[in-house]
């Protein structure tokens, strides 16, 4: 499931936006019945599934690359020494193309005007019964599609979220959402997403950045992907100050009460849980409630929620270790220094020189495309 997996008192921002929007590893930015879908069955971890599930990319990827090396190129290398990807703009346009050739269609939905909390945070009662349930969809959390062509139908892999960066562009998510054996060419983010609509427009990503350490092995201690993004076929625009965003904590402590969400991969609308952040281990966090299947990888697992806006602290999102959980518990990567980190690197400009997407017709920027995993 490694890949679709899935399958706040906030600190005070101000100023975290000075001094070219960099933050310290300890800032908190403000801006303002279990499904199982892939997952196997309750209570067994992800990975035997996972494994199974590499050698068929593998094996896949081997038998394209022997045979027809140029063909259905949807997988690039990037720039692995940063772990950066920068997209161009006709892959973003014929995914979201994709989609809204399937059966989903954009319909305006009711406009945000509160960027993000700030006042007091509601006290967050554990979910009883204890297990993932329907919820409202919110803004600012949505599906992240990845489609294969014009011609199949679309279906999201993953969860992603809107986070609080200077620009107003940033969404956040597992790397094994957006990076697996290369870069995802044709990303799709809808946030809001519900009954088959995309009331806050399509997004597709300008930039995408992962941890090398990530790329190098697959770190279950680096499974966090920033993403920077555009509202697909329309020119302008911040994504941020259509759905708002989730702050973004670093070093936040274990053991407070969150609130865990993901869209599964068989619905439209997503599901939610309230219990607390457990530490797993100095660097993983553990969330027991059951419920969260294949599709849900990279939900945001949020603190200190504002019920005025319905915006919390990013304090993890589903993936890390066993590749995001099984149907019974799910981990995050911990938001320690090199997430902090790898936010710097994200909400800076594209490093100069990153492998584009341009290029990936040649031999050292290609790879042919692994259909999504959960």
């Amino acid at each position: 499931m490694a890949t679709s997996e899935r399958g706040t008192a906030p600190a005070d921002g101000a100023g975290a936006d000075q001094d070219a929007g960099i933050p310290s590893a300890a800032d908190c930015l403000g801006p303002g019945a279990p499904t199982c879908t892939g997952r196997g069955r309750a209570g067994v971890p992800l990975r035997a599934t996972l494994a199974l599930g590499v050698l068929t990319v593998v094996v896949g990827s081997t038998a394209l690359a022997l045979g027809s090396p140029s063909r259905d190129p949807l997988l690039a290398a990037g720039d692995t020494a940063t772990g950066s990807y920068l997209a161009t703009r006709a892959d973003g346009d014929q995914a979201a193309a994709a989609v809204l050739a399937g059966p989903y269609q954009e319909r305006p939905g009711p406009p945000v005007t509160a960027r993000y909390g700030g006042g007091t945070a509601a006290p967050l009662a554990a979910s009883r019964p204890l297990q993932a349930a329907p919820a409202a969809p919110s803004p600012a959390v949505g599906a992240l599609f990845s489609p294969a062509d014009d011609d199949g139908e679309p279906f999201h892999h993953c969860t992603a979220s809107v986070v609080h960066a200077p620009a107003g562009d940033l969404v956040v998510t597992a790397a094994h959402c957006v990076h697996d054996g290369g870069f995802r060419t044709r990303l799709v983010f809808a946030p809001g997403l519900h009954d088959g609509f995309a009331p806050y427009g399509l997004w597709v990503p300008t930039r995408i950045q992962v941890h090398p350490r990530w790329i190098s092995d697959r770190d279950p201690d680096h499974d966090v992907a920033f993403l920077r993004v555009r509202r697909a076929g329309r020119a302008g625009g911040r994504i941020e100050d259509v759905t708002g965003a989730e702050r973004i904590r670093f070093d936040a402590p274990a053991g407070r009460p969150a609130q865990l969400t993901g869209y599964p991969e068989d619905q439209d609308t997503p599901v939610s849980c309230r219990h607390t952040a457990d530490a797993q281990s100095p660097t993983q966090l553990r969330f027991a409630c059951p419920g969260f299947p294949n599709g849900t990888s990279g939900g945001p697992m949020l603190t200190d929620l504002d019920p005025a806006t319905g915006t919390g602290s990013l304090i993890g999102v589903i993936g890390g270790l066993e590749g995001g959980g099984d149907d019974l518990v799910s981990y995050s990567s911990r938001f320690g220094k090199d997430i902090a980190a790898l936010y710097r690197r994200a909400i800076t400009k594209p490093v100069p020189g990153a492998a584009q997407p341009g290029s990936r017709a040649a031999a050292s920027g290609v790879m042919p495309r692994a259909a999504p995993r959960s």
